[in-house]
C-alpha cells in the first residue's frame, strides 16, 4: 500500500545516475517525496560547488515529478562513508535530526525515511529505535558515491549530465591572428569528445557587418564578449567531457578592443573577471601568416605587438597562461594534450 510520504536526504556531491534511479525507487512507494540537500563535509577542493548548485540540478532533473519536493539544509552535518561496514549509528543524534526535519518540513506523521538496503540505519536493530519508519531502495552497487565524489572526473559517466557542467573544466585556446587556434579546438574537441564555443567574433563580423570588420567599432565589443559568454555557458551545459575547449577568450576581445579603439572596454573588462576560464593556453605568434579576408594584424611588428598587448592584459587580470611557442602545428596539438592531460585528468607527463 502507498503511503502518504517520505524522506531522503543526502549531499547528491555530485548528483549522479545512481542516485538519481534510488530517488525514482523511493518516489514509486510514497504519494510525496521529500528530498533534503545538506552540505558535503569534506568537498573535492578543485570544484566549487554550493547548495543552490545542488539544488538547481535537482531541481532541473525533477522538473516533471511534481511529486517531488526539494529542501535545503545547512544545519543538517552527514557523514562520509567508503563503505558501511564498519559504520555505527548514533540513534540518540539520529532521532534528533530527523525530528527537527520533520519540523522544519511540517511532514506527515507517517513520513517514512528511505535509505539504500545496505545502510546501517535499515538494520533492524537501528530502525526499531527510531519513531520515523524506514524504507529501503534497492542497492546501485554499480554506482560508488564515495569514489564518485572523490573522483569526479575519473567517474564522469556515472554523473548526471544536468550536474556535468560544474565539473568540466574551461581551457581557452588564445594567441594572435593565424597562430592556429581555431584548428587547433577543433583537434582537441575530436581528441578529448568535447563540446567547444566558437570564436564569437568572427560570427559577429558575418552575422552583424556583413562579413567585413570595415564597421566593426567600439559598442560591438560588448555584445560579442556577451555572445561569447552565452556561448561557453552552452558549451558547458552540453558538456560531453570533463574538460571543454574554448576558442579565444576575454582577454582577446579586450586586446582587438585596445589595439583598434585605443581604450579598454569596461563590459568586456567584467566579463574578463566575472567568466573566469579555468585553464588558457596562448600560442606563439610564430607560425606563417595566413590571410583569410578577415585579418589585418600580418606584420611581424604587429604580431609582436599584439601579442604582447595580450601578455599585458593577462597581467593586469593576474591570468597565467601557458605559453606554447612551437611553431609547428602539429607539436602544439600534442603540447596541448599533454597540458589538459596533467591538469584536468591528472594524468603524469
Amino acid at each position: 500500500m502507498m503511503i502518504d510520504s517520505g524522506l531522503m536526504i543526502g549531499h547528491f556531491q555530485p548528483l549522479h545516475l545512481g542516485q538519481m534511479r534510488s530517488i525514482l525507487a523511493a518516489a514509486g512507494q510514497v504519494k510525496s517525496l521529500y528530498i533534503v540537500i545538506t552540505s558535503h563535509p569534506a568537498p573535492h577542493p578543485d570544484f566549487d560547488i554550493t547548495l543552490k548548485d545542488k539544488a538547481r540540478w535537482l531541481q532541473m532533473a525533477c522538473a516533471d515529478l511534481p511529486f517531488i519536493h526539494l529542501h535545503i539544509s545547512e544545519e543538517i552535518a552527514l557523514p562520509i562513508h567508503d563503505d558501511f561496514s564498519d559504520v555505527a549509528i548514533d540513534v540518540t543524534e539520529t532521532q534528533a535530526k530527523l525530528t527537527h526535519i520533520a519540523h522544519e518540513l511540517e511532514l506527515p506523521d507517517d513520513t517514512a525515511l528511505f535509505v539504500a538496503e545496505n545502510h546501517p540505519i535499515a538494520q533492524e536493530a537501528v530502525k526499531s529505535q527510531l519513531s520515523m519508519p524506514v524504507l529501503t531502495t534497492p542497492l546501485q552497487s554499480e554506482f560508488n558515491s564515495y569514489a564518485i565524489a572523490s573522483h569526479p572526473i575519473a567517474n564522469w559517466a556515472a554523473i548526471h549530465p544536468i550536474a556535468r557542467a560544474n565539473y568540466t573544466k574551461t581551457v581557452a585556446i588564445v594567441g594572435g591572428e593565424s597562430s592556429g587556434k581555431t584548428t587547433l579546438v577543433h583537434k582537441l574537441a575530436n581528441y578529448y569528445g568535447a563540446s567547444f564555443a566558437l570564436e564569437m567574433g568572427r560570427l559577429y563580423v558575418v552575422t552583424d557587418l556583413g562579413g567585413s570588420e570595415l564597421g566593426l567599432q567600439y559598442s560591438d565589443y560588448g555584445p560579442i564578449a556577451l555572445d561569447h559568454a552565452e556561448a561557453i555557458r552552452q558549451a558547458k551545459i552540453n558538456a560531453t567531457a570533463p574538460v571543454t575547449i574554448v576558442d579565444t577568450d576575454f582577454v582577446t576581445t579586450q586586446a582587438f578592443c585596445e589595439e583598434y579603439e585605443g581604450r579598454t572596454h569596461p563590459f568586456v573588462d567584467a566579463c574578463i573577471n566575472e567568466f573566469r576560464l579555468d585553464y588558457t593556453v596562448m600560442l606563439d605568434n610564430n607560425t606563417p601568416w595566413v590571410d583569410d579576408g578577415m585579418r589585418s594584424l600580418g606584420s611581424a611588428e604587429a604580431r609582436g605587438r599584439f601579442e604582447q598587448l595580450l601578455l599585458d592584459i593577462f597581467a593586469r587580470h593576474n591570468i597565467e597562461p601557458h605559453l606554447i611557442d612551437a611553431p609547428n602545428y602539429d607539436t602544439r596539438y600534442h603540447e596541448a594534450v599533454a597540458f589538459i592531460d596533467k591538469y584536468i585528468y591528472g594524468k603524469a607527463l
